[in-house]
């Protein structure tokens, strides 16, 4: 649980502590830094762990950090709306791929915006949140016209129950097993993802019915 540190304000988890000591070497002083930081800019934040993360939080979600075998990480909850001119969390395009956060692979503290730089970001973050700013809503993918091979429809059209349950079911249960078919590498793999498709379907069953909740 969160513990009160009134020597260093904030609240600090005795978890994250846990989270830094058994990160590899490399890390240790990049997590203490970003750490410290986070509490410099937002004296306010409190500390949490979040999908077995560290996170940091201020009247709501407000950033986290993590650490890899050989990189470690470090993002802002809403960092798309963030004055940003120099481009420093625009860093995970151009140094480290798809690098979780905002400012990619992170190997040394070398690797890092000044300190001004991050306490900026961390400022602003507190005003979103001080304001009750919250991220634009993601627009709606428009759902694309599904095409069903011939090849598909005609094997379900030999099994009656198999076609009625594919007819009535979900778009996105259509598009998965749509997607798996047409997928397929080999003529053979097509024909045996295509008998099991309906031997699933016949039987009412989504292409991922193993890993739904029941």
């Amino acid at each position: 649980m969160p513990t009160k540190d009134k020597s260093r304000n904030g609240i600090r988890d005795k978890r994250i502590d846990a989270y830094i000591t058994r990160s590899a070497d490399f890390a240790k002083p990049i997590l203490k830094h970003l750490r410290e930081i986070v509490h410099k800019g937002c004296p306010e934040i409190v500390e949490t762990i979040k999908w077995g993360m560290p996170s940091f939080d201020y009247k709501g979600p407000f950033c986290s950090m993590a650490a890899f075998k050989e990189h470690a990480v470090f993002g802002f909850w809403k960092y798309v709306l963030m004055n940003d001119p120099k481009n420093y969390l625009g860093e995970r395009k151009n140094r480290g791929g798809e690098a979780m956060g905002n400012l990619g692979r992170i190997t040394s503290l070398k690797d890092l915006p000044p300190d001004k730089v991050i306490i900026d970001f961390i400022k602003q973050a507190k005003k979103f949140n001080d304001d009750g700013i919250k991220l634009p809503a993601k627009p709606k993918k428009e759902k694309v016209e599904l095409v069903i091979p011939d090849y598909f429809i005609n094997a379900l059209k030999k099994n009656k129950k198999a076609l009625t349950v594919f007819e009535n079911f979900s778009y996105s249960h259509k598009k998965d097993y749509l997607e798996w078919v047409t997928e397929a590498k080999t003529e053979e793999t097509r024909n045996k993802r295509i008998a099991t498709a309906v031997e699933w379907i016949s039987e009412g069953k989504g292409r991922n019915w193993k890993y739904e909740r029941k």
